[in-house]
C-alpha cells in the first residue's frame, strides 16, 4: 500500500479544501483565449444594433435623461448623492456612478449609454465562462451555458434598456464574485478572500439582487467544487453537520451585508412608493401570482415567445393554474433533490434558479408587473447548468451521441441567437417596443399610457389620444387618466372634449392642483375663443 502524500492527509484533515480533480489538456489557456475573443466577437455583432436605438420614456428618462445628478456626469457632488440617495426607490450606487460615468463621456447621445451595456454583458459572458471552465474543466458544457447566457433573448431587456445598468453591472460582479471565490478556495489566499467580498459588496451596490449570492456558493461548495465531501467513504452525519457549518461561518460577512443591502432595499421601496401593501394585493394573491410566474420563467425559458417589457398584474389568477403551478414546482424539487448522489449538478442548477429569483417572484410586491424578463437575467443560468450537464448524461449509450450533441446544441444556440436579434429590434425606440407588447399582452394599462406619451411627443395626437381612452377604458376609477386624455385633447384644440376629461378626473381626485389649473387653462382658452367668433 503507499503511503498518503502530505497533500492528500491536508485534505482529508480540513473541512475547507476542495476535492481536486485533473485538469483536461483541452482547455489551455491559449484555447481559452481563442475561445473567449471568438465570444465577444459574436455577442458585439448581435448587440451592435442597440448602438442605434434611442432613450425610452420608461425609467430612461428618471435614470438618465431627466436626472440632473446624472445629465451633470462626475462631480464631487454627485459622487455623494450616488451614496447617500435613495432615488428610484433604491440604494444602488455603484449604478449611479455608471450612469454619471457615461453622461461625462458621451453626454445624452444614447448610443454610448447602450454600447456601455453591451459591453458589460459580453465581461459577465467571458466571466461566466472562465468561472464554469475552472470549476468543471468541461469545455462543451461550460461553452453552452455561456453561449445561451450571452444570446438567449431573455436577456435583451436587461442589455437593451438603459435603465436596466443595474442588472448587467450585478451580474457581472456575481461572476467576478463567484470566480474569485474559487480562486480562494483553490489557493487559501486571505488577499483572495477580501477580493470577493469586495467584489460582493460593489454587486450589491449595484444591485441588491446579490443577497442570495453566499447561498449560491455554498450550493457550489456542494457541486461542483466538491467541498462537503470528506475523503473518508464513512464519514457520518455529524462529520458532513460539522463541515456544512464550517463552510457557513466561512460566509458570515456574506450572509451579514447581504441582510445590511436587504433592509436598505426595503426601506428605499418603502420610501419611494414602491412597496405595494396587502391591501392592495393580498398575500394569498402574491403566493398565486408567484407560483405562477415561476413556471412562466421555465416555459419562457425553453420557448422565448411573448416577450414583454411589462406584464401587468392579473387580478383573477384562476385556482386551477396556482395549484398546477404549485404541483410542477414540487415534482421538479423532488426530482432535483432525489438525483443528488447521481447528478448533482441537477440540483445545484435547479435550486440556483428557484433562491435567486426568490426575492423578485413578487412575495415582495414592488409595483405592479406579474413578472419581468429582466429577472432571469442571473437565475436561468441555473436552468442552463441543468441542461448542459443533463442531456449529455441522457443521452450515454445513443449511438453517434457527439455528432447528435453538437448538432443539436448548434441548432439550439442559432435558433437563440436568431429570436435574440428579432427581438431587440423591437427596442430600437419607444413606439416599436410598446406596439409589440401591445400585441403580445391585453389590458397593458402603463404600456397604452407610455405609448401615448410617445406618440405624443411625436406630434401624433390623434393616434395618443386613443392611447389614453384605452388608459381609461382599462382604468375608470384612475384619475390619473382622465388627466392625461384631457391633455392630450386640449392640445389638439378639443377644448369642449378637454374640459369635460378634466372633470372626470377632478370627480376622482377632487383636490388634485395640475388638474385643476389645466381646467382653468382650457376654461379660459374656451372663452377667448368664443370671444374671438362672437
Amino acid at each position: 500500500m503507499k503511503p498518503e502524500s502530505t497533500q492528500a492527509k491536508h485534505l482529508k484533515n480540513s473541512f475547507l479544501e476542495p476535492v481536486r480533480r485533473p485538469s483536461s489538456n483541452c482547455t489551455n489557456r491559449g484555447f481559452i483565449a481563442l475561445l473567449c475573443i471568438a465570444l465577444a466577437v459574436i455577442i458585439l455583432t448581435v448587440y451592435m444594433q442597440v448602438g442605434n436605438h434611442q432613450f425610452l420614456n420608461f425609467d430612461d428618462d428618471a435614470y438618465v435623461t431627466n436626472n440632473p445628478h446624472v445629465v451633470s456626469g462626475i462631480t464631487g457632488k454627485n459622487i455623494i448623492r450616488a451614496f447617500t440617495s435613495i432615488d428610484e426607490a433604491n440604494w444602488h450606487p455603484v449604478t449611479w456612478l455608471s450612469h454619471m460615468a457615461d453622461a461625462q463621456l458621451y453626454g445624452m447621445n444614447p448610443r454610448g449609454h447602450h454600447l456601455t451595456s453591451v459591453a458589460i454583458h459580453t465581461i459577465s459572458a467571458l466571466l461566466l465562462l472562465l468561472l464554469l471552465l475552472r470549476l468543471t474543466d468541461a469545455l462543451w458544457q461550460s461553452s453552452f451555458v455561456v453561449a445561451l447566457f450571452a444570446l438567449h433573448p431573455l436577456h435583451v431587456e436587461s442589455v437593451a434598456w438603459v435603465a436596466e445598468r443595474k442588472d448587467v453591472l450585478s451580474a457581472m460582479f456575481w461572476f467576478l464574485t463567484l470566480l474569485l471565490y474559487s480562486g480562494y478556495v483553490a489557493k487559501r489566499k486571505t488577499s483572495l478572500y477580501i477580493l470577493t467580498f469586495i467584489s460582493f459588496v460593489l454587486g450589491l451596490m449595484s444591485k441588491p439582487m446579490l443577497v442570495t449570492l453566499p447561498i449560491i456558493m455554498l450550493l457550489l461548495d456542494f457541486w461542483p467544487i466538491d467541498r462537503i465531501r470528506s475523503e473518508d467513504q464513512e464519514q457520518g452525519l455529524h462529520q458532513i453537520t460539522d463541515r456544512i457549518t464550517a463552510l457557513i461561518k466561512e460566509k458570515f460577512p456574506f450572509f451579514a451585508f447581504a441582510i445590511f443591502s436587504g433592509i436598505i432595499t426595503l426601506y428605499a421601496q418603502h420610501r419611494g412608493g414602491a412597496l405595494l401593501d396587502l391591501n392592495s394585493v393580498s398575500m394569498g394573491h402574491r403566493i398565486e401570482n408567484a407560483l405562477l410566474a415561476y413556471v412562466k420563467y421555465i416555459g419562457k425559458t425553453f420557448w422565448p415567445n411573448g416577450l414583454a417589457v411589462y406584464y401587468p398584474f392579473s387580478s383573477n389568477i384562476p385556482l386551477w393554474q396556482a395549484i398546477s403551478s404549485l404541483f410542477i414546482l414540487l415534482l421538479l424539487s423532488a426530482a432535483a433533490m432525489r438525483a443528488w448522489r447521481r447528478c448533482p449538478y441537477i440540483m445545484v442548477g435547479w435550486f440556483w434558479f428557484l433562491i435567486t429569483l426568490a426575492p423578485v417572484i413578487g412575495l415582495i410586491q414592488v409595483g405592479n408587473q406579474s413578472m419581468a424578463d429582466r429577472y432571469t437575467y442571473i437565475p436561468v443560468t441555473g436552468l442552463f447548468i441543468m441542461a448542459a450537464w443533463g442531456i449529455p448524461d441522457m443521452a450515454r449509450g445513443l449511438r453517434c451521441r457527439k455528432g447528435i450533441l453538437a448538432l443539436l446544441g448548434a441548432a439550439v444556440i442559432i435558433a437563440s441567437t436568431a429570436l435574440t436579434w428579432q427581438q431587440l429590434g423591437y427596442w430600437r425606440d419607444n413606439v416599436s417596443l410598446y406596439r409589440h407588447t401591445l400585441q403580445v399582452t391585453t389590458d397593458n394599462k402603463k404600456i397604452h399610457y407610455n405609448l401615448g406619451r410617445a406618440l405624443a411627443d411625436k406630434g401624433d395626437l390623434n393616434e395618443a389620444i386613443l392611447e389614453f381612452r384605452e388608459v381609461a377604458r382599462i382604468s375608470p376609477n384612475d384619475a390619473d387618466a382622465y388627466y392625461n386624455l384631457g391633455f392630450a385633447l386640449a392640445d389638439s384644440g378639443d377644448l369642449d372634449s378637454a374640459i369635460l376629461e378634466y372633470r372626470k378626473a377632478l370627480q376622482l381626485s377632487p383636490n388634485d392642483m395640475d388638474t385643476l389649473n389645466n381646467l382653468g387653462r382650457a376654461l379660459a382658452r374656451k372663452m377667448l375663443q368664443n370671444a374671438a367668433e362672437k
